[in-house]
């Protein structure tokens, strides 16, 4: 019997995964944070699950007959690469599990930002109709309006297919580039970074967290963006810089952010961010739509079985592909 530790769900969310889970396959559901985690990790072959407790030194140790870390979350900031590498444990994500709910909840806070729907919202419901006219708090329509896609990888590509239908004009940068004739099927041009940041109305972010995107996003780059240009973050937190973005909210530098990723998870009560108008926050919500879990754990057990096949796993992360050849 293949055995699969996996962290425990709520319970509708454990029913997903129980009829998914392939005959000759056991999952052992436990908490990361008990004692019997590591138990049942010392006879199991495969993880699946999110990262979210970390995984490290100690969580390898803890698992010697470990094939694959299969997680169920499209980020994989919080497992130290290199106990893996040691431990020769490949790490695969969600295989773009949770792409179409990223991609819909950014093209979400983009539109909730424009058209200023938190506020429209709280003076409804506080018995305030029409708070003030429509010059003092302008809404803003997204046609013609240009969008720069910062990381064009699973997420981005579906988000540039979702704002054709605003007739949006999309610019992108990524390290890998598309080819001419791939950027005509997707309707989408290159821009170096910083023409990006200052010709687009609104930029949406979609990279990974590494060494090399952490603060990405700090005065600098802010201060390139166009007044009225808006920022939206719908990958992890600490690629933006909050204090540089706390500075630009409140002078003016750029017109509001949606986030629904912060540095700090969750952030301390009286957040600086908090008390600013011109932000719309979401609670690291956008990936898990009730219809992902069906997909995320689908591809989780369709890699398990491709290894107990004797074939490669999909979706390694790029860090670790030598693991797999």
């Amino acid at each position: 019997m293949t055995k699969i530790l996996t962290p425990a769900q709520p319970a509708h969310v454990m029913e997903i995964a129980h009829e998914l889970l392939p005959p000759g396959m056991e999952l052992l559901v436990v908490d990361p944070t008990k004692p019997e985690f590591y138990d049942a990790a010392a006879d199991a072959e495969y993880y699946l699950g999110s990262p979210r407790f970390g995984i490290g030194n100690e969580f390898f140790r803890a698992a010697p007959k470990l094939k694959l870390v299969q997680l169920t979350s499209a980020g994989y900031d919080r497992v130290d690469l290199e106990a893996a590498r040691k431990a020769k444990v490949p790490v695969a994500n969600n295989g773009g599990a949770n792409s179409v709910a990223v991609a819909e909840h950014a093209v979400m806070l983009m539109l909730a930002v424009l058209k200023k729907l938190v506020y429209h919202h709280l003076n409804v419901v506080g018995g305030t109709w029409r708070a003030k006219d429509f010059a003092a708090v302008r809404t803003y329509e997204v046609e013609g309006k240009r969008l720069g896609i910062i990381g064009l990888g699973n997420i981005g590509k579906k988000v540039a297919r979702r704002v054709q239908g605003f007739d949006m004009d999309v610019r992108y940068y990524d390290v890998l580039r598309l080819t001419e004739d791939q950027e005509d099927a997707l309707g989408v041009r290159f821009a170096l970074f910083n023409e990006l940041l200052r010709t687009s109305d609104v930029v949406t972010l979609h990279v990974p967290l590494n060494d090399v995107t952490r603060k990405m996003i700090s005065t600098r780059e802010l201060g390139m963006m166009k007044r009225g240009a808006i920022l939206v973050n719908t990958c992890r937190g600490p690629v933006v810089d909050e204090d540089a973005l706390h500075q630009a909210l409140t002078s003016g530098t750029i017109a509001g952010t949606g986030l629904d990723v912060m540095v700090e998870e969750p952030p301390k009560q009286h957040h600086p961010l908090f008390s600013l108008p011109n932000v719309t926050l979401t609670p690291h919500s956008a990936g898990p739509t009730w219809d992902n879990w069906t997909k995320a754990y689908r591809n989780g057990f369709d890699n398990i079985q491709r290894i107990e096949a004797g074939r490669a796993p999909l979706w390694v992360v790029p860090e670790l592909r030598t693991l797999v050849g």
